[in-house]
């Protein structure tokens, strides 16, 4: 098994950095991977990470792989912002430490999973590391496509493009690393449409199935004016809901641990200058999270909702095309009855444009409601 057994779907980027791994000629000091959201980018770029330390070139058994797939390897750094943006205090101390030379290795690899996400001064800054790149250093820049990324920065990086895995591929793989039911994994993988790591969530957590479920079902019910503005809101209960449940006790911890660390007394009632500076900065941070991840959610239940008219159309026109929500097929042929094929089309064009707006920080609500308002159904 080597390190490339988990970037499933990807023959053409696989052979690309083979290639670079084996010939130092076709090696370069700045890379950047984009592909559709769960396409695998973070994975392949552990993977080429693994395989460049790797003396036998990608074993995936020996300790350097492990150590670089876990991202526990002295010489790779890895960056995945759980904020809102990736700032340019972290960009300069990335660029400090891409001018060390390997602790252990061949190169020194600092991976940034989400470089769409560096704000202007941050790839300004990341911008003078490629310019004048030290040597035995790789830059790996993950991006959803390449115009995520600013010009300068894409122009001085060779681009490795990641496809959307079939259903079969990412099935096969949560059973095979996951230990997932076939059946219950090939649910999951249609469910989610080929996103692996949605996938994952939704063949191991009941709790994401249901809410999953929950937002197929708005379709057939958004008739008049009140249901519409009752979905909005429906979808905006769903993500803070999520978002509660995935950072209370995390943020309840990250506190309790920095004032451990301090050597705070918990039980004062008020805190020194210092302490109250600290607690307030880990208090932003963790705003911030809550935000990108509500965000997330909300984005990820607009995909979901997008699939339930994308089905309608394929029922409406024929297409012979497998559904992706075959489990709630009553929703899809409701939608289908309902909507003319241009009506259908116009509905996806609104859902695309509230995902874009939420993107362009563009009040969430109000995103949703207009859009909820485009998606009604006639009586």
């Amino acid at each position: 098994m080597t390190v490339w057994h988990d970037v499933i779907g990807q023959d053409a980027a696989v052979a690309t950095l083979e290639q670079a791994v084996r010939h130092p000629d076709a090696m370069t000091h700045a890379w950047l991977f984009t592909g559709p959201p769960g396409s695998g980018r973070s994975v392949a770029a552990r993977a080429f990470a693994a395989a460049l330390l790797c003396p036998d070139g990608g074993c995936g058994q020996c300790r350097e792989c492990r150590t670089a797939l876990e991202g526990t390897h002295a010489d790779v750094d890895v960056v995945a912002t759980e904020g809102l943006s990736i700032k340019v205090e972290l960009a300069r101390d990335l660029v400090a430490l891409a001018a060390h030379r390997p602790s252990v290795g061949r190169y020194r690899v600092v991976i940034v999973e989400d470089a769409d996400r560096l704000t202007e001064r941050a790839a300004d800054a990341l911008l003078k590391a490629l310019e004048e790149p030290a040597p035995r250093t790789v830059w790996m820049l993950c991006a959803p496509s390449v115009e995520d990324v600013i010009i300068t920065i894409r122009s001085r990086s060779r681009h490795v493009r990641l496809r959307t895995p079939s259903v079969e591929a990412v099935a096969d793989l949560l059973t095979r690393r996951d230990g997932v039911d076939p059946a219950m994994a090939r649910y999951a993988a249609r469910a989610a449409q080929s996103h692996v790591g949605m996938a994952r969530r939704l063949a191991r957590d009941e709790h994401a199935r249901i809410r999953r479920h929950d937002v197929i079902s708005l379709a057939a019910r958004i008739v008049g004016v009140g249901e519409a503005i009752g979905a909005a809101s429906d979808i905006m209960t769903i993500a803070a809901e999520e978002s509660a449940a995935a950072s209370g006790e995390r943020d309840a911890a990250e506190r309790t641990r920095l004032m451990e660390v301090l050597g705070a007394d918990p039980t004062a009632r008020t805190q020194p200058p210092h302490i109250r500076s600290q607690l307030s900065s880990l208090e932003k941070e963790q705003k911030a999270r809550a935000t990108r991840f509500t965000r997330d959610v909300i984005d990820r239940s607009l995909v979901d909702l997008l699939s339930v008219y994308r089905d309608a159309l394929v029922v409406r026109t024929g297409a012979g095309t497998s559904l992706v929500n075959e489990d709630s097929r009553q929703v899809v042929q409701r939608v289908g009855e309902l909507l003319e094929p241009d009506d259908l089309l116009r509905a996806m064009d609104a859902i695309g444009t509230a995902r874009e707006r939420i993107g362009a920080n563009v009040n969430p609500l109000l995103a949703l409601e207009a859009m909820a308002l485009d998606l009604r159904l006639p009586r």
